[in-house]
């Protein structure tokens, strides 16, 4: 069974995509925090709104005459955004902020661990529902 298949596993899905995404993004910027001239980037942030809006399968389903009808189209897929104009910056030119990109990737690594045990959660869920076990 393909659990992209399902809308709620294919957001979560789409959300680790992202959050593996802006690690590595997050982590160039650390990288080059001494090369002149670098200016710090980040992924533009994911919008679960903004998902469901693309995600074509999650359209509602009328199930009388009288119900209003709604239906997305598209996929969607992550931009790159430039930081803000930095607030400091070296003499070299480099605008990375260490501090700041360290608690970038802190509150990173806490969004995929939060998305990673929901995401187990649902298919403990699954499995009980199938009467395979909590799993």
């Amino acid at each position: 069974m393909d659990l992209n298949r399902l809308g709620i596993f294919k957001l979560m899905s789409d959300k680790m995509a992202w959050d593996n995404q802006r690690q590595e993004v997050l982590a160039q910027n650390v990288s080059n925090s001494d090369t002149p001239n670098y200016q710090a980037q980040d992924l533009v942030p994911f919008d679960f709104k903004h998902q469901l809006r693309e995600a074509g399968h999650l359209d509602l389903v009328s199930t009388d005459p009288a119900h209003l009808s709604a239906s997305s189209t598209g996929a969607g897929g992550f931009r790159s955004a430039k930081e803000r104009t930095a607030y400091e910056t070296s003499p070299t030119g480099n605008a990375v902020v260490l501090e700041d990109q360290m608690t970038k990737i802190g509150q990173n690594a806490i969004d995929f661990q939060a998305l990673t045990n929901l995401y187990r959660k649902q298919i403990g869920m699954l499995k009980m529902a199938l009467g395979k076990g909590s799993g």
